[in-house]
């Protein structure tokens, strides 16, 4: 397995753990979402954690991503390179802040519990969910600008069949107009425009990461012809180097 097919690979994986971690964290968290008196009632607070780990190991692998496949991007183009990482690390920061707020309101349902003034908390807990929904809009929703940048890379490099980044590049613009939608309180989560702007980037991702992880980079591509020649120039040089120490050796 070459390095070109490791990196592939790991990518994918790493897409994949991004479904992982967040499908279940969405269900296990739930409670304190739902609940606007959580921190006054009898909680599930294992339950609630064991999703707060779920989510940052879906940030963990955001992160992940772009570091895997920084290298195989940057060859392709510098910018969208860098921009892809960058926009993975605030993906990842602002979904570990939406944790963060999650376990902080366990946090004040316990302390209310232990003091008995869980209900002189509830404001704050209110504030510390609605951080957490805001999280959630601008933190995963990165996914149009990591489609922009990943997904153009790799449309333009042909390192993957071209259908799959042109979902990501396609919906990205709706995607950014729900998110601004959102902010300016014209749309939301939960609504149709909400599913519609999501649709393309499930896919995208699902399917990156299963065509990385099971096919890795596209042979023919010229970047993949690229590092055959540099691996066979490798091997050759060392051949060469090997039989002139051998001679040197054999002369001695």
């Amino acid at each position: 397995m070459t390095s070109f097919r490791k990196t592939a690979l790991a990518g994918g994986l790493l897409y994949l753990i991004t479904f992982i971690g967040s499908i279940p964290a969405a269900f296990l968290v739930a409670p304190v979402l739902d609940n606007p008196n959580y921190i006054t009632s009898a909680g599930v607070d294992q339950q609630v954690a064991l999703g707060a780990v779920f989510e940052l190991v879906n940030a963990l692998a955001c992160f992940g991503c772009a570091v895997a496949l920084f290298s195989v991007v940057r060859r392709a183009h510098e910018g969208l390179a860098i921009g892809y990482l960058a926009t993975r690390m605030f993906e990842a920061a602002v979904i570990t802040t939406g944790v963060i707020s999650v376990l902080t309101v366990v946090s004040l349902r316990q302390q209310g519990a232990a003091t008995g003034d869980a209900e002189s908390l509830l404001p704050v807990g209110g504030a510390l969910v609605d951080l957490r929904n805001w999280a959630m809009v601008l933190g995963p929703n990165m996914a149009a600008f990591n489609a922009l940048m990943l997904g153009t890379a790799l449309y333009s490099a042909r390192l993957v069949p071209r259908a799959i980044p042109a979902l990501g590049i396609i919906g990205a613009p709706i995607l950014i107009t729900w998110v601004i939608g959102t902010i300016l309180g014209l749309t939301g989560p939960g609504t149709v425009f909400h599913a519609i702007a999501v649709f393309p980037f499930f896919f995208w991702e699902l399917a990156l990461g299963l065509w990385l992880t099971f096919k890795g980079f596209n042979e023919s591509s010229p970047l993949a012809i690229e590092e055959r020649a540099r691996l066979s120039d490798n091997a050759t040089s060392t051949s060469t180097s090997q039989a002139t120490l051998t001679a040197k050796a054999g002369m001695a």
